[in-house]
């Protein structure tokens, strides 16, 4: 996967809790052996009219929201089916960066987004990032009616929101993870890396298998 890299885009807002992968990536799309060609069925079911147009309602059908690359939506974003393609259907659109707000606190807390769904969007290079509930609700109030974009920094670990004035919301993200999509590393990427040690310790242990 590629290196991730600090990039200034377009923001969407899509104000809604618990989008679930159905939601991200209808089933009938699910069919594809190939990785490719997801783009267009994101939202399927919200962004296109019975007769195949745009929804001129949907939230990302706005002109402001044209070639938006930041999604900022509502909390458990990704929930429901374990579907790797959820995420594909998310980058192929356009988005490098979703962000999402956790809700409640202690044993009531609600995060930002599905743990499948992140698992599967660090190991495809997609950025996931949980800020907290008043800061997702200043950036829709903020892009509302309005094109607004951001500059999302991985190494600083920050969202620049360009207003007026600008305002930077910081975010956790474990080491690992954060090295990993930096070097543009995914599971196989990463084990690579130590190819060298693993012909190694084989040449070493030649067990014959009986």
């Amino acid at each position: 996967m590629d290196a991730f890299k600090t990039f200034r885009g377009v923001v969407a807002t899509l104000e809604r809790a618990n989008v679930d992968t159905d939601q991200i990536i209808p089933k009938q799309f699910l069919k594809s052996i190939e990785r490719t060609g997801f783009g267009p069925a994101l939202f399927f079911d919200w962004r296109y009219l019975p007769d195949g147009q745009p929804d001129p309602a949907f939230e990302l059908n706005a002109p402001e929201r044209a070639g938006a690359s930041v999604l900022v939506t509502g909390n458990n974003f990704g929930c429901g089916s374990s579907r790797e393609h959820a995420v594909w259907a998310v980058q192929q659109y356009g988005f490098k960066a979703v962000i999402a707000p956790w809700r409640g606190e202690g044993d009531k807390r609600i995060p930002g987004f599905a743990d499948i769904f992140k698992n599967n969007s660090y190991g495809n290079g997609l950025l996931v990032i949980e800020l907290a509930s008043a800061d997702v609700d200043w950036i829709f109030s903020a892009a509302k009616g309005r094109k607004l974009e951001a500059t999302v920094d991985l190494a600083a670990q920050t969202v620049i929101v360009h207003a007026d004035p600008d305002r930077v919301f910081p975010f956790e993200i474990t080491p690992d993870v954060k090295e990993k999509l930096l070097s543009g590393l995914d599971a196989i990427g990463l084990t690579l890396t130590h190819e060298a040690d693993i012909t190694a310790f084989e040449a070493k242990h030649d067990v014959q298998m009986v």
